[in-house]
């Protein structure tokens, strides 16, 4: 199994990128870096191309609708070619909110964008020329849009590989089943081993069904924060205020993803009255209400015992990559945390 970190992206970033050489000779395989409503990450992500050596990055996530397809890819080639190889091209929907709201894009058909968009990218960088015909894409523009002087045109440059590795962040049954088709890897988010198949067990075995063997195995990607100890149980408390953003405050009522996933986990209760709080705008009453045992079940934080267990169910429930979040008072412990999950996981 693979180990992964995201790197925050509210602050402090030049700060944790100073020391990503020290994970990365603790172990660490791969970071994600965020964009949301933040600094881009691209440019982010040529900072840390720049000072690491061996780390893979990857964009966790770039939104769909705020690039153009093609751009996607020849950013995507770029820093493939800054990191030598490095890049993976983590890719999402975002929810409405983000998209309508920041972007000022309308939020519509995400499975059949991401579709086209991943297509559109693998044929840039095997430097066809490019025309496409979609329901939402269509290149060169058609007669009648634009000036009519568009023509097929194909990358300049010669990517440093001709498939760039493609993570889809899905939650919901049909965006799981597409990335399990298309995609080199699936990135969901509350990952909980146990329930794992039961809630996407069909979706991921009918986009299985229809993959191409030339993408080889799915990497399955699991966040987990990590804390090790006898005494390490209050850090779960940290999950609260963001699995209480997502379920409670990432889209409206009927229209919140992660509230729907909280309800297949099997908290239909909690996750109703988690929203509602949070729509009032009383967030640590809604952060309360998070339940312990999800909390739990989606981290690795306890006796190493415990996180061994853990780290068990997730390989055993086919997780390949685990992209931990190490909580503990000092860099270098939370290296120590780096080395040792790189050993439990190995």
């Amino acid at each position: 199994m693979r180990i992964g970190m995201a790197l925050n992206y509210a602050g402090g970033f030049k700060e944790t990128v100073a020391e990503l050489a020290d994970y990365e000779s603790a172990g660490l395989d791969i970071v994600f870096v965020a964009e949301a409503y933040s600094f881009d990450a691209v440019s982010q992500m040529g900072y840390i191309a720049a000072r690491t050596e061996r780390l893979q990055i990857a964009s966790g996530i770039l939104p769909i609708y705020s690039r153009t397809p093609t751009l996607l890819a020849m950013t995507a080639a770029g820093m493939d070619y800054v990191s030598d190889g490095r890049f993976v091209l983590g890719l999402g929907a975002s929810g409405p909110q983000v998209i309508e709201g920041f972007h000022g894009v309308p939020y519509t058909a995400p499975l059949a964008r991401t579709r086209e968009v991943i297509e559109i990218c693998r044929k840039v960088w095997r430097r066809e020329r490019l025309t496409y015909e979609g329901r939402h894409y269509t290149l060169p523009l058609p007669a009648g849009q634009g000036t009519g002087l568009g023509k097929p045109l194909k990358l300049i440059n010669h990517p440093v590989r001709p498939r760039i590795p493609i993570v889809v962040a899905a939650i919901g049954p049909k965006n799981v089943e597409l990335t399990a088709e298309l995609a080199e890897g699936w990135e969901p988010i509350f990952y909980v081993p146990e329930k794992a198949a039961g809630v996407w067990g069909a979706s991921l075995a009918a986009g299985k069904a229809r993959r191409d063997p030339e993408l080889g195995e799915l990497d399955v990607i699991a966040q987990a924060t990590l804390a090790i100890g006898d005494d390490v149980s209050g850090y779960l408390e940290f999950g609260r205020p963001m699995a209480a953003l997502y379920i409670g405050g990432m889209g409206a009522k009927g229209k919140n993803f992660y509230n729907d996933l909280a309800r297949r986990y099997g908290y239909e209760r909690e996750a109703e009255r988690i929203q509602d709080l949070y729509l009032e705008g009383k967030k640590d009453e809604a952060a309360a209400q998070v339940p312990m045992e999800l909390l739990e079940k989606m981290s690795l934080v306890g006796p190493e015992g415990f996180v061994r267990d853990r780290v068990a169910a997730l390989r055993e429930s086919g997780v390949t990559t685990i992209n931990v979040n190490p909580v503990a008072g000092s860099h270098k412990e939370r290296l120590a945390l780096i080395e040792k999950i790189r050993e439990l996981a190995g």
